[in-house]
């Protein structure tokens, strides 16, 4: 596998991460090109990510852990998607929603680097 496979994907989670931080600086009502840019980068990191792994997924066998992170993944991104519209359409946010917010990238990222990892490693 080569890295370059790999460097979209870093690079919208980190402009996502980074916008969605100008978005947090904007306060409320949030900016709607700062927000949307932030929503199109995240739908395209979450699609690009999807397309690499499952192309890494085609190259190895199939384990159950494997299976469990990927839809540990999956909820993550169903969770930021989820807490993200909630965050909108509330006139404050909430600590907790913020919370959930910023934890799940973290979850995700770390499941994601993981799946990565082990999927280079049975590839040796």
């Amino acid at each position: 596998m080569t890295t370059s496979k790999l460097v979209l994907p870093l690079v919208l989670f980190v402009l996502t991460i980074a916008v969605g931080f100008w978005v947090s600086k904007t306060g409320k009502p949030y900016n709607t090109g700062i927000f949307t840019l932030h929503k199109m980068l995240a739908l395209a990191h979450v699609v690009i990510s999807a397309i690499t792994i499952t192309g890494l997924l085609k190259t190895t066998h199939s384990q159950t852990f494997l299976i469990v992170l990927i839809i540990l993944a999956v909820l993550s991104v169903l969770t930021l998607f989820g807490s993200g519209a909630i965050m909108s359409i509330q006139k404050t946010v909430s600590s907790a929603w913020l919370l959930i917010h910023r934890v799940a990238p973290i979850i995700f990222a770390g499941t994601v680097i993981t799946v990565i990892w082990l999927i280079t490693k049975t590839q040796q």
